[in-house]
């Protein structure tokens, strides 16, 4: 995003990026993930971005954004889930691990970041005090995470779904109950990505543990819900529903003729004047609730 509203006054500083691994104890794939902090600080909040389902940490704005986060005194995080498909050159090359990727396995994976702010082990430092933005699909699972852990102080949310089993048609759910596979089509790059019936078994399993709304009411952090009323991949319902689902910390800012990325595309060719209006209102949310 332009400097001219993604970074603090001129005279900013230089961002250091320090990449980083988390390996899981089963010996699967790794979470990869950036640290960018700003020169010559050791910040004591952090800020942790979530993509989106077929997303990733280097998708559109993400870099941009965190830099402007960690210009302004924190941590900022951006990560891939180990997966998301993506390889190292930013192409889903990795069909084979998208497809057996559950929604738990990103909750306990974005848990697992924050188990490494929290010991230090990425960051720099200990961060006690931390900061989720998730958009879309990573919204769902922030909501998630903010819900189930306390050292979430604060929860930003951009077109984030309110409910997981209710995206997929009855035909998409009855090819996984007989075992097959079900095609969704990347609208970026027109792959046909698949998703294994483990996708489904892990929803019905962890039923209550995936259910969004359930989590959205027992979010306790200050909360600001961001969507688009053009947004034609999650309709803002989803937005209404998870305020109505949340307590008295949430409030709502819904940007009207704003589509699902914040008018933000990949590559990414500049801030549009929604994706600076939902960056300001990230940066003051995470201003008040995290360094207050």
């Amino acid at each position: 995003m332009g400097e001219d509203a993604m970074s603090v006054e001129s005279g900013a500083r230089a961002i250091t990026v320090t990449t980083f691994e988390i390996r899981p104890a089963d010996g699967g794939p790794p979470v990869r993930g950036d640290v960018r902090v700003a020169e010559g600080t050791r910040p004591k909040t952090a800020v942790v971005i979530v993509h989106g389902f077929k997303g990733f940490r280097r998708f559109g704005a993400w870099g941009a954004l965190a830099r402007a986060l960690a210009l302004r005194g924190h941590a900022a995080v951006t990560f891939d889930f180990s997966h998301n498909g993506i390889d190292e050159n930013g192409e889903f090359s990795r069909l084979d691990l998208f497809r057996l990727n559950t929604h738990s396995r990103e909750v306990d994976e974005l848990r697992a970041v924050l188990d490494a702010l929290a010991s230090g082990a990425i960051g720099g430092r200990k961060s006690p005090r931390v900061g989720l933005l998730g958009h879309s699909r990573g919204g769902a699972g922030a909501i998630i995470a903010a819900a189930e852990d306390t050292r979430v102080r604060a929860l930003v949310t951009w077109a984030s779904i309110a409910s997981i089993g209710d995206r997929w048609t009855e035909e998409e759910k009855a090819a996984w109950r007989r075992g097959d596979d079900v095609l969704s089509l990347n609208s970026r790059t027109r792959q046909q990505m698949p998703l294994a019936p483990e996708y489904w078994v892990d929803l019905q399993v962890n039923r209550d543990r995936l259910d969004v709304a359930a989590a959205a009411a027992r979010v306790t952090v200050p909360w600001l819900i961001v969507h688009g009323d053009a947004d034609t991949t999650v309709p803002v319902d989803d937005a209404h529903a998870l305020f109505d689902a949340a307590g008295e910390n949430a409030e709502l800012m819904i940007m009207e003729g704003v589509d699902h990325g914040m008018g933000a595309r990949h590559p990414y060719p500049g801030p549009t004047d929604a994706l600076r209006a939902a960056a300001e209102a990230a940066f003051e949310w995470f201003g008040e609730h995290l360094e207050g």
